[in-house]
């Protein structure tokens, strides 16, 4: 029989690095990509380097390689799209969106159109369906309660084994056909069990450290990017009452919850951290506070609504209980889902939170990744 083909996308790190061992290991034929994407002209890039990485993979492995410029695609989606909605004083996920368009969109679209099965990348995640599942991840030993109420016939996605790595955050936008098509090799492992492996397997870069900071971009300064598209300009800080006690550079690049960014000038010696929580736009005003940073100005703090909804395997019950989270590797809190359409939801919480417009809340059944929105008030 012909083997299966995977096309791994090949980051220059280690995770991608071992997928794409593992799968040859299992007998796919593989073959590595990297991916171009772009780059201000302001900012240092260190793609040059990490190409040269993916190409010492692939010539370690022996397996073919191609390099596919998605930098259009990049720029529109998920550059333009993050600094848009930081205008309109939003709190975007730039990663939700390289996922859905990039990874998960042109690339899965380019790669099956070149006659691959499947793709596959080194995300800290599962995609598991009883009937179908990966021959590298038989020995993942999570059976029972943690699947909550697992559907033998959908693809699911799961958390990834390291709760510190665990990614499937980031990637509530996928969807049943794009699942079928999707390998996570790594995501039943640890993070030390990668690393492992990568000396096992002496990879080029069984060494390499983590990269940090958003999809693509690395570790910047997410303001300090910002001003480069959108001008500062002085703002008054408020605190609950109403009184002016600081000034901050623009509205628009705070978000709630955040005690960074302003500028305290009346201020006791007991006063403790502030926090922003609340802002206008229209009036470029912070309004902070100190103690709860988890309780907003709005009201109605107990539930939110989601928007653009996509549930991946099955949509949320009414009167269940599940848990999501409001931000990467934030807490999981209890909450209720009301579907009120295919693509908008609400979200019931058991405590008032405080979460911005634009960010991800993303829905869990246990260890299932349902799937998810972006909060609207």
């Amino acid at each position: 029989m012909k083997k299966k083909v995977v096309f791994v996308g090949l980051s220059g790190g280690v995770d991608s690095a071992v997928s794409a061992a593992l799968l040859k290991k299992e007998g796919y034929e593989v073959v590595g990509v990297f991916i171009k994407t772009w780059h201000p002209d302001f900012l240092a890039c260190n793609e040059e380097d990490e190409l040269h990485d993916s190409m010492r993979v692939a010539a370690f492995l022996d397996i073919p390689f191609l390099a596919f410029d998605f930098e259009n695609v990049y720029k529109k989606q998920v550059a333009d799209y993050m600094i848009s909605e930081y205008r309109m004083g939003k709190t975007p996920n730039p990663d939700v969106m390289c996922n859905k368009e990039v990874k998960f969109g042109v690339f899965l679209k380019k790669a099956i159109s070149m006659g691959a099965d499947f793709v596959a990348t080194g995300h800290y995640a599962s995609n598991e369906n009883l009937k179908n599942f990966p021959t590298f991840a038989l020995g993942d030993k999570r059976t029972g309660d943690r699947h909550g109420s697992l559907n033998s016939s959908n693809f699911h996605l799961v958390k990834g084994m390291d709760p510190a790595k665990d990614q499937s955050y980031f990637l509530w936008t996928l969807k049943q056909e794009q699942l079928k098509k999707i390998l996570f090799p790594v995501g039943h492992m640890k993070k030390t069990e990668v690393r492992r492996l990568a000396k096992k397997f002496h990879l080029p870069v069984a060494e390499k450290k983590d990269s940090q900071g958003i999809c693509f971009l690395g570790a910047i300064d997410l303001k300090e990017f910002l001003k480069h598209y959108i001008k500062e300009k002085k703002g008054k800080v408020l605190n609950e009452k109403g009184e002016e006690i600081g000034f901050h550079n623009g509205a628009v690049f705070n978000t709630l919850g955040e005690r960074h960014g302003f500028t305290i000038t009346k201020k006791s010696p007991n006063d403790g951290a502030y926090y922003v929580v609340g802002k206008d736009m229209k009036k470029n005003i912070l309004v902070v506070r100190t103690g709860d940073r988890h309780n907003s100005l709005n009201s109605s703090n107990s539930f939110l609504t989601l928007q653009d909804t996509n549930w991946i395997s099955e949509i949320p019950e009414l009167n269940k209980s599940y848990t999501c989270q409001i931000r990467y590797h934030g807490e999981f809190l209890l909450c209720k889902v009301n579907c009120q359409t295919p693509s908008v939801g609400q979200v019931i919480f058991e405590k008032p939170v405080m979460v911005a417009s634009g960010q991800s809340c993303v829905i869990y059944d246990k260890d299932i990744c349902l799937g998810g929105g972006v909060v609207v008030h």
